[in-house]
């Protein structure tokens, strides 16, 4: 390949529709709007989700459910994750994203009980399940709250 052999891939470059610039341009005199009216006007156009005057769809059905603003989303493992480290490990949320076991860490690092523990393993997080707890001081590691 040779430098004037090179080409751009096919949809790469986007040239602009130049609108308003005469007769010729075919996008000339009134841009593409059309005659008159409320879309032909600068500014001009409806609201999102008007119908015309009509009482619109989203007012006309009913509320449901309740967002909480204070929830806290945590980031989840089990125990049995835990398994593949080796004994005498400080486990980290930025060790467990490292590791690709969690993608981000979210409000924080919660550690849930499924499966079983056997390994001396120190574990920072934000929360535990009590089956966690347990488990993780019965193998004989320690819990951190973060």
């Amino acid at each position: 390949m040779k430098l004037h052999e090179l080409q751009s891939t096919e949809g790469s470059r986007f040239v602009r529709i130049r609108k308003g610039r005469g007769i010729g341009s075919g996008r000339g005199k009134t841009s593409g709007r059309g005659h008159k009216g409320q879309k032909a006007r600068s500014g001009g156009g409806v609201a999102l989700g008007f119908e015309g005057g009509q009482l619109p769809i989203w007012r006309t059905l009913p509320k449901r459910g309740f967002k909480n603003v204070n929830r806290i989303n945590y980031a989840t493992i089990n125990i049995s994750v835990l398994e593949k480290f080796a004994d005498g490990t400080m486990v980290t949320p930025a060790l467990l994203i490292e590791e690709g076991v969690i993608k981000k860490e979210k409000d924080g690092l919660k550690v849930l009980g499924g499966g079983k523990l056997t390994k001396k393993l120190t574990v920072q997080a934000k929360a535990f399940s009590k089956t966690a707890e347990a488990a993780i001081v019965n193998a004989g590691g320690k819990i951190e709250v973060v």
